[in-house]
């Protein structure tokens, strides 16, 4: 199951995130049918992440 999660756009701008985008990037494109990206990452991994940006 596919979670939403909406983050501020400040932390597109850490290494860490940039990487995954990247990895998004390569592995399901940009042109998502939703309008949202899909990030290549567990869960917990992603919150976890983003959490320690702050």
């Amino acid at each position: 199951m596919w979670k939403r999660f909406v983050v501020p756009i400040i932390v597109l701008n850490h290494p860490s995130v940039k990487d995954l985008l990247k990895r998004a990037g390569k592995e399901f494109g940009f042109d998502q049918p939703m309008g949202g990206l899909t990030i290549p990452c567990r869960e917990d991994a992603f919150v976890n992440l983003t959490l320690g940006l702050h």
